[in-house]
């Protein structure tokens, strides 16, 4: 790590690590809908929401604390684009509980929970991932856990959309499956992204 003669400012370590639970919350409210009766999901929605909200106040925090700091803990673009992707995770699965409980799914397609526990899993990982910046050290196997959980995500991803297209389900279901499965992939995507720019912070401060 590169020896810094200026101060720094620590609270974004302590704002990223906040940010990275709040996803664990929503990822555990996503296993929650899982299991849940149908009639159950509008209040697991709403409190997805709540925590989407939490996690735009971190984002924001974050960013205000960027433009009122002279000096940052590493790149000022690596801390914007850190935050923003921590952002997208929750934004997607909020988005993806929403669109469950708007589209009235009475089922959803073997392999979702399969998705899902991808999603925790990278979730946890990513929280436990956050206080290690103030090091950059035990980094390594967490970002290549995360692309490797990614690659699963993946693959999940066809297997599901191979089976949304077996002719088992009417056009209009497969309409609002997929969105909902792509969605999820999306939130896997977006993990991945903020295990590249943790990366990328490393190799910048070694």
């Amino acid at each position: 790590m590169r020896f810094r003669l200026t101060p720094r400012e620590t609270s974004f370590y302590d704002m990223f690590a906040a940010s990275a639970d709040n996803i664990v919350t929503g990822s555990k409210l996503l296993m929650e809908l899982l299991g849940a009766d149908p009639s159950a999901r509008a209040e697991i929605a709403e409190r997805m929401r709540a925590a989407e909200h939490a996690g735009d106040d971190a984002t924001h925090a974050i960013f205000h604390q960027l433009n009122s700091s002279f000096i940052t803990p590493f790149d000022r673009e690596d801390i914007y684009s850190l935050a923003s992707s921590l952002d997208d995770i929750m934004d997607f699965m909020e988005e993806a509980v929403d669109l469950v409980v708007l589209y009235n799914v009475e089922e959803l397609p073997k392999g979702v929970e399969q998705q899902i526990e991808v999603l925790a899993r990278a979730a946890e990982l990513t929280a436990e991932a956050m206080p290690h910046l103030r090091t950059m050290e035990n980094l390594t196997e967490y970002w290549i856990e995360v692309n490797r959980l990614e690659n699963q995500a993946d693959q999940i991803h066809r297997k599901l959309l191979a089976q949304l297209f077996n002719g088992k389900y009417d056009a209009i279901e497969v309409l609002k499956l997929k969105q909902i499965v792509d969605v999820l992939e999306e939130a896997a995507d977006a993990f991945e992204h903020v295990a590249n720019t943790v990366e990328t912070i490393a190799v910048k401060e070694s």
